[in-house]
């Protein structure tokens, strides 16, 4: 399975964040205040005046492998994450992550790839996880059984989570993991996740994004 991603929620837009910039002189919009939004938000990226970029939120659902949540749950800023626990409940749907740039790299002179190894070795790992909860649950009783048998996941075991940023910790974000030296699939996300908040109807933000060059 691939890393997906979702944007199934937002809050603001251009004007939100100008307005929240003029609190402090006038909340009120005239046609020319509306006229002066894309001028004023470049002024504040360029200056470092990001708390009014606070007020606006993006919440997306993912699903991605162990190393992308890792990536996510470092350096964050101002980000709100929940997500699948197996400490809580059996994982029934064994989601895995496999590199698509491994596909065709030959296996020790094989018929097998790379891809079909990996794939291989976390259905195995798969099978143990649910064997470990059946065995252990009537010795170690079931939270335990749940808790410890996740040592048979692998790392390129998907879970799925909701993952809210506003735009200033977005953007904290998009510099850090979207870069060359990302690694390849935490990268993936980053892009694609903008790319959700370039596709919103109407592009409500579409002068915040110009104006950090996004």
């Amino acid at each position: 399975m691939k890393n997906k991603v979702e944007l199934i929620g937002y809050y603001g837009s251009d004007v939100t964040h100008a307005q929240s910039a003029w609190t402090s002189t006038s909340r009120d919009l005239t046609q020319d205040k509306i006229d002066r939004i894309p001028k004023l938000l470049k002024m504040l990226a360029d200056e470092g005046h990001e708390t009014p970029f606070e007020k606006s939120s993006f919440h997306f659902l993912v699903t991605v492998d162990q190393a992308t949540h890792i990536h996510l749950l470092k350096h964050r800023i101002g980000v709100s994450i929940n997500g699948e626990s197996a400490r809580y409940k059996e994982l029934k749907e064994d989601k895995t992550y496999i590199p698509e740039d491994w596909k065709e790299i030959q296996f020790n002179n094989s018929f097998s790839d790379w891809a079909q190894i990996l794939q291989s070795y976390a259905e195995d790992g798969n099978k143990l996880y649910h064997r470990a909860i059946q065995d252990l649950t009537p010795i170690l009783g079931k939270k335990r059984a749940k808790e410890s048998a996740r040592f048979f996941k692998t790392f390129n075991s998907q879970i799925t989570m909701d993952v809210m940023f506003n735009w200033r910790s977005f953007v904290h974000f998009y510099r850090l993991r979207a870069t060359e030296h990302a690694q390849k699939e935490v990268r993936e996300l980053a892009i694609e996740m903008l790319e959700k908040i370039r596709k919103i109807d109407g592009n409500p933000f579409e002068h915040t994004l110009s104006a950090f060059n996004l």
